[in-house]
């Protein structure tokens, strides 16, 4: 009897163990997923003669690293890069103000160029009545993109730089290209027509990836963000959850080939109200050289 009761006692006391591990592993991840910034090297190959090294941001949800950003800012001012591109969701559709994207474009505008293109909650953020935010974006030192494009010479490489939310399809039942809308066509018609490396930043990676966008248009690589690298990352699963992607995505963090681009996801630097906290999932600063 009594061997049996220590059979109990050490088995209860292994599974009490197991259950004070588990709590401290998804309380450290879930600190890291908030508070522990991450800086991740990719590069995009294009044969390039003079490589250009980029800062890819998106999705800081208004979030503070340190005061007025001060973390954040130093780490992108150590990478010294050629560009920085702020691929959108940089506040909350709700935010009272601009305050943290124009505080942190303030800050970072003497380090390098900085190219920002809108995601949905900025466009949120315009609907609930700030229709000025364009205008305060650029007034801080950025270039807001949104179905347009600059032609750049950075480090003797040509580059087209544009900048789209809407999707690159109709929606038709068949999602396809021709079917989208008027001005959509013709902001992508003119901006594929260039020998220029072509570059789009494209808030939601779910804007080319469906249809037949990624072979009809000549966009050479797509810049996203919007899904933060799955919100939730399940060990040996990868991300749980990415928008029109449904459970399970296939295009939500690093680099990818489809037809007829390249495309870089960040997984971003935070998250708005969301049914689950970012998990196993830090918040990152991608440096993204074009090579």
């Amino acid at each position: 009897m009594k061997k049996r009761r220590k059979k109990k006692y050490l088995l209860l006391m292994i599974i009490l163990l197991i259950i004070l591990l588990l709590a401290v592993y998804i309380l450290i991840s879930l600190w890291v997923s908030v508070n522990l910034l991450t800086v991740r090297e990719f590069t995009a190959e294009f044969g390039v003669e003079h490589p250009v090294k980029t800062v890819v941001i998106a999705d800081l949800h208004d979030h503070e690293f340190g005061e007025d950003n001060e973390k954040l800012v130093e780490k992108i001012r150590q990478i010294s890069p050629d560009l920085i591109l702020m691929d959108g969701d940089m506040l909350n559709a709700e935010s009272e103000n601009a305050d943290v994207p124009l505080t942190l474009i303030e800050a970072l505008r003497d380090t390098a160029p900085i190219y920002y293109a809108l995601g949905n909650h900025e466009i949120g953020y315009i609907e609930n009545g700030h229709s000025e935010l364009t205008e305060q974006l650029e007034e801080a030192g950025a270039v807001v993109l949104d179905k347009e494009y600059t032609d750049l010479d950075v480090n003797r490489t040509q580059i087209r730089l544009g900048g789209m939310y809407d999707y690159a399809f109709g929606l038709n039942g068949n999602n396809d290209a021709a079917a989208a809308p008027d001005d959509t066509l013709n902001f992508l018609q003119d901006f594929q027509n260039t020998d220029r490396l072509k570059i789009m930043l494209a808030h939601r990676p779910d804007s080319f990836i469906f249809g037949d966008a990624s072979k009809v248009w000549d966009v050479d690589l797509v810049i996203s963000g919007h899904n933060h690298g799955g919100q939730v990352v399940l060990p040996f699963l990868g991300g749980l959850y990415g928008g029109d992607q449904g459970f399970f995505p296939e295009y939500i963090h690093g680099m990818y080939e489809k037809d007829n681009f390249q495309m870089f996801v960040t997984s971003g630097l935070g998250s708005d109200r969301q049914k689950l906290p970012r998990f196993n999932n830090p918040p990152e600063i991608a440096v993204l050289s074009i090579s």
